[in-house]
């Protein structure tokens, strides 16, 4: 029995784009509302997009995934997860870089699912692998930037002359917090923000 087809896209942070991802699984004929993109680290443990998606998924259903680590990070995971997934609630994991791991094979020998599992253990020890040498070199930068006297994080963003006149105008009385907002056309919580670094100027 074929049941629905997801496609699951995974980026680690904020700032890295899904849409390549996305792109690709569209390609392969997924609906969109079936593409499930979470902004989450691989290695976190709270991953709600993920967790639903999980929870969704039935005996019969097809999942994409670009490779291995969009499961996670660590070895321990990546097996725990394709176990869960492929064996326990009997979903076809397609895996769009590796079809060899793709659960579907036509090809179902003993030698063939010895094969497939070899290559999931060597992939998930590569992608911990991989994902440790990375935190190593950032743990590295970190600590060469801090010996050599570097700042570190995003630079802070200089007050502005308006900023700073309607932050006193509001800290004396003479406009209230709704005015103040609509002259810089902020939230409170950065109305909040800028008066902090106003007062510690």
């Amino acid at each position: 029995m074929i049941g629905t087809t997801y496609g699951l896209v995974r980026v680690s942070t904020e700032e890295q784009n899904e849409e390549r991802q996305v792109r690709k699984m569209l390609e392969l004929g997924i609906l969109r509302k079936n593409i499930v993109v979470e902004k989450e680290s691989g290695k976190s443990t709270v991953r709600p997009k993920y967790q639903r998606l999980v929870k969704k998924l039935k005996a019969g259903d097809i999942l994409y995934i670009e490779n291995i680590d969009r499961l996670s990070r660590d070895y321990d995971g990546i097996i725990s997860q394709w176990y869960n997934l492929a064996i326990k609630k009997n979903v076809t994991i397609k895996v769009i870089d590796t079809p060899m791991l793709d659960t579907d094979q036509v090809n179902d020998s003993l030698i063939y699912r010895f094969f497939r599992n070899i290559l999931l253990h060597v992939l998930g020890f590569q992608a911990e692998n991989e994902w440790q040498k990375i935190k190593e070199r950032q743990a590295q930068g970190i600590a060469v930037a801090k010996s050599s006297g570097k700042k570190l994080g995003r630079p802070k963003k200089i007050i502005t002359r308006i900023e700073r006149k309607t932050a006193k105008q509001y800290l004396s009385r003479d406009i209230d917090l709704e005015t103040a907002l609509v002259i810089l056309g902020v939230k409170r919580s950065t109305f909040y923000n800028l008066l902090s670094r106003v007062n510690k100027a």
